[in-house]
């Protein structure tokens, strides 16, 4: 099929679609497994992929502006754990010259996400709050839509539309068109009443009833909603303000010990045979808080980080409040990061916006602020870029390089948080992540669960045809019997 068509295709794609499994699925689900509509659907996306240049679309190819303005971003989470892909109407206006890019900026985020997140679904959020018939342009939203349709296969949980002007109500009829069957019982329209339904106050502004305080600006790229800068010392409160001399001599002592653990620990990591005599350690040795520690590295180009995944942080009930990362400079310059949360009402980080001396270690708590619990929604960044030499290390040169430092010199590396559930102990942990044993997600019960609707639709609609075929039977059958009544009546009366 592939083979006809090779010129109209980006050789990156065939290659994926060759090597993953998941991305076969998702078209073949999106399809309800209709090997022909599956490979149309094949066909039409890479055709557009190619003409849209999707796998080379990044931040330099697009104008600049696009990003300023905030009418597309990521940010949040819906009630359900799907990230939040916002369309602030309000800041689009119509214009011809420009739809070519603007198209392009939408084909990039959803790009930019799929390979992040391996295709976890979206939930699409248009803000339609001070809106007019100005704001109106069903060319664009309908691209929107078809890239969902026809594009991203099974990469829509739901379309939120909130407070939709009823002068716009004519133009949705239209929209409701394009749509199929499936993606239309996925629209729900909202306003500030029933808005929360879907999504929970701390993702939502406060012109939708929410308490979000998340303020759009670009740049950083708003990736992950690491937007508001996070303070050394957490929120201010009374705890904060009265933090004794003494706790943060502990925390720095209970950092060194953590380190100074961390570091037997990786040496002993090189084997599975290793692991199993760490056991023995663990049991006698290491505290239940050293779970957290760090087993693998991230070898960046300007800093290895550990651990390289993960920050386990226990849930409420095993108490665990505390992670360390270790950063390493790999370079022969002064090494300037900082680090950015998703929660920063959550975490103290200390220290949070400082530089790293050639070829030393440094160490960075991270602890869970007053009566908060870590969630898996939470996720950290850590920045790094390289310091002149003549550039001073105190926070006003740092405040001033990292507004003057090129983006494309920054490195970014994410860190998705782990809540231990259970006071199972760490080399139980390590054991699990040491072999890698997958587990369920949200996202494999929904794909499963849709896929079990789908097979139950069918049966369904293979029962209703043999039951119509049943009942015209029947109705044969009685047919066939009144004629042959009728004929032996009329045989019985000529012979009378």
């Amino acid at each position: 099929y592939f083979l006809d068509k090779t010129d109209k295709y980006d050789s990156r794609d065939v290659e994926r679609l060759q090597q993953d499994d998941k991305w076969v699925e998702n078209y073949l689900i999106w399809r309800h497994d209709v090997v022909d509509d599956t490979l149309k659907m094949i066909d039409e996306s890479f055709q557009w992929r190619k003409e849209y240049t999707v796998n080379d679309l990044s931040e330099s190819v697009l104008p600049k502006w696009l990003f300023e303005i905030g009418a597309l971003f990521l940010h949040g989470y819906d009630k359900e754990g799907y990230k939040l892909f916002w369309f602030k109407v309000k800041h689009h206006t119509r214009d011809p010259k420009q739809q070519l890019d603007k198209k392009k900026l939408v084909a990039f985020w959803l790009e930019h996400y799929a390979k992040r997140d391996h295709g976890k679904p979206l939930t699409v959020v248009f803000d339609m709050a001070e809106t007019g018939i100005s704001h109106i342009d069903l060319d664009f939203v309908r691209f929107i839509v078809n890239c969902f349709t026809d594009y991203y296969p099974n990469f829509l949980t739901k379309i939120v539309i909130f407070e939709m002007p009823w002068i716009m109500n004519a133009a949705f009829k239209i929209v409701k068109g394009w749509l199929g069957p499936d993606a239309i019982s996925m629209l729900k329209f909202t306003n500030k009443s029933d808005v929360q339904e879907y999504i929970s106050g701390e993702y939502l502004p406060p012109h939708m009833g929410g308490t979000d305080s998340f303020k759009y600006s670009y740049p950083p790229l708003v990736d992950d909603d690491f937007q508001t800068p996070l303070c050394e010392n957490g929120p201010i409160t009374s705890e904060d303000e009265h933090e004794s001399k003494e706790d943060i001599d502990a925390d720095n002592k209970e950092a060194g010990e953590l380190n100074e653990a961390q570091n037997l620990n990786q040496k002993k990591m090189n084997s599975i045979e290793q692991i199993s005599k760490s056991e023995e350690t663990d049991k006698t040795e290491v505290k239940p808080k050293n779970a957290k520690k760090a087993l693998t590295t991230f070898k960046g180009p300007l800093l290895h980080i550990s651990p390289a995944e993960e920050l386990h942080f226990g849930s409420k009930e095993t108490g665990e409040k505390k992670c360390l990362i270790v950063l390493t400079n790999v370079t022969k310059n002064v090494v300037a990061f900082k680090v950015r949360t998703t929660a920063p009402e959550k975490y103290r980080v200390k220290p949070s916006n400082s530089s790293c001396e050639p070829g030393t270690s440094l160490d960075i708590i991270v602890s869970l602020h007053g009566g908060f619990a870590a969630s898996l929604q939470d996720r950290f960044l850590i920045m790094a870029a390289e310091m002149d030499q003549s550039s001073g290390a105190g926070v006003p040169e740092l405040t001033q390089f990292w507004k003057e430092v090129p983006r494309t010199k920054v490195m970014e590396h994410r860190l998705r948080c782990h809540v231990i559930e259970s006071s199972k102990p760490s080399s139980l942990t390590l054991k699990d992540n040491a072999f890698n044993i997958p587990a369920k997600t949200n996202e494999d019960l929904h794909i499963q669960l849709t896929h079990l609707l789908q097979i139950n639709k069918r049966l369904e609609e293979q029962m209703n045809r043999c039951l119509w075929f049943q009942q015209l039977s029947v109705v044969l059958s009685l047919l066939s019997v009144t004629v042959a009544a009728f004929c032996f009546y009329l045989a019985y009366a000529q012979r009378s």
